[in-house]
C-alpha cells in the first residue's frame, strides 16, 4: 500500500545531468518530507537531499550542494531530485524515501518508507 517507485537513472558521462523522480502510490505526500539517498559499492549509505512535506525547505549534503536541487509537486505525488555537473563520485544506487515526520529535522535518520532504488552510472 506505501510504495515509491524512482525513475530516471542511467548512465551519463561527468559534467551531465539527470533528473530523478519518485512517485508515490497508496498514500499522498502532502504529509511526509521526502529523502533522497544514495549507496555505492563499498561505502556507507549516505543522505544526499531532503524536502519538507510543503517543499518549505530543503536540506543538502555538502557533496552536493549547487549541483542538485530537489523538488516537489504534491498534487503529482511526485519528487524529483535534478542532478547537474555529475561526477564518477555521484556514482550509486539513489532511493527515495518517506519520513515519519513532515519536515526535515530528524534526516537523515527516520525514513520508513524505501523505493527499490534506481542506477545512476557517471563515467566517460
Amino acid at each position: 500500500q506505501l510504495q515509491l517507485v524512482e525513475s530516471g537513472g542511467g548512465l551519463v558521462q561527468p559534467g551531465g545531468s539527470l533528473r530523478l523522480s519518485c512517485a508515490a502510490s497508496g498514500f499522498t505526500l502532502d504529509y511526509y518530507a521526502i529523502g533522497w539517498f544514495r549507496h555505492a559499492p563499498g561505502k556507507e549509505r549516505e543522505g544526499v537531499s531532503c524536502i519538507s512535506y510543503n517543499g518549505g525547505s530543503t536540506n543538502y549534503a555538502d557533496s552536493v550542494k549547487g549541483r542538485f536541487t530537489i523538488s516537489r509537486d504534491n498534487a503529482k505525488n511526485t519528487v524529483w531530485l535534478q542532478m547537474n555537473s555529475l561526477k564518477p563520485e555521484d556514482t550509486a544506487v539513489y532511493y527515495c524515501a518517506a519520513s515519519t515526520y513532515y519536515d526535515c529535522s530528524a534526516y537523515p535518520a527516520d525514513f520508513s518508507s524505501w523505493g527499490q532504488g534506481t542506477q545512476v552510472t557517471v563515467s566517460s
